[in-house]
């Protein structure tokens, strides 16, 4: 049984290292999957479609949140159903209510059974009509919270992308500069340091490593300005950062 971390971001302005050290916090064993830049709809996001093809019952996905798994309530409650059917456990670190294990043990808990023979066929089958009904209705219950969950994600969502366009649209009118100004180059602080080890090691420039190996290093070696902290570059960055350096040859 494998444990899997899934990590998504959406915008280039996103931070991917927070989430990652959220999960490996409470899952240190945990496989990570990095999604950059995806769309809003599970079906788009290449990483989470290539785990859900491999995963096996009895493995666990571990999200930050409930949004990291799907922003859309539909589909993301169709996805979490389909995979709890098959076996596969789901963790979201700020919405524990909704763990599959949580929800397993909600309905075990809840669901009535009785031993029905009371000798009388017509009663019995009344009383099991009566209580599949009742177990039927305490599943609808449970299944609601969890789409509450994704519904409250899609919300909150949605409610930062209002107030981010009124933010925009009120500092435009203000006078403020919107993004970077024509002609100026935006600096990444880690760019650098990346670089010279992709450099230093890639064996399409002066080293002998794959790509798989080069990114090991780079995220095995320590940030320049804060020697506590390890550099980190997810795939999609260092293949920019690669072809980067291949244009500057």
């Amino acid at each position: 049984m494998k444990i899997y971390g899934y990590c998504r971001i959406s915008t280039q302005k996103q931070n991917i290292e927070r989430q990652i050290r959220n999960i490996l916090k409470d899952f240190p064993d945990a496989i990570i999957m990095e999604e950059t830049f995806t769309g809003s709809i599970f079906q788009g996001r290449k990483e989470l479609e290539k785990l859900i093809r491999f995963i096996q019952a009895g493995d666990t996905i571990v999200f930050d949140s409930v949004s990291r798994m799907s922003r859309n309530s539909e589909e993301g409650f169709a996805l979490y159903e389909k995979l709890y059917n098959q076996g596969v456990e789901l963790v979201f670190l700020k919405e524990p209510h909704i763990n599959t294990a949580t929800y397993r043990k909600t309905l075990q808990e809840k669901k009535i059974s009785l031993n029905l023979n009371s000798g009388d066929e017509a009663t019995d089958k009344l009383m099991k009509s009566i209580l599949d009904a009742l177990n039927d209705y305490i599943m609808t219950l449970v299944k609601k919270q969890i789409q509450l969950a994704f519904i409250q994600s899609q919300k909150e969502i949605d409610d930062l992308h209002q107030r981010t366009r009124e933010g925009i649209e009120t500092a435009r009118r203000n006078g403020k500069q919107i993004g970077q100004k024509q002609g100026s180059t935006l600096h990444i602080r880690k760019k650098s340091p990346v670089k010279q080890l992709i450099l230093k090691y890639s064996k399409t420039f002066n080293g002998s490593n794959s790509d798989k190996d080069v990114i090991a290093i780079i995220n095995a070696s320590p940030d320049p300005d804060d020697k506590s902290k390890k550099l980190h570059v997810s795939i999609n960055t260092y293949y920019k950062y690669k072809a980067e350096l291949k244009e500057a040859l």
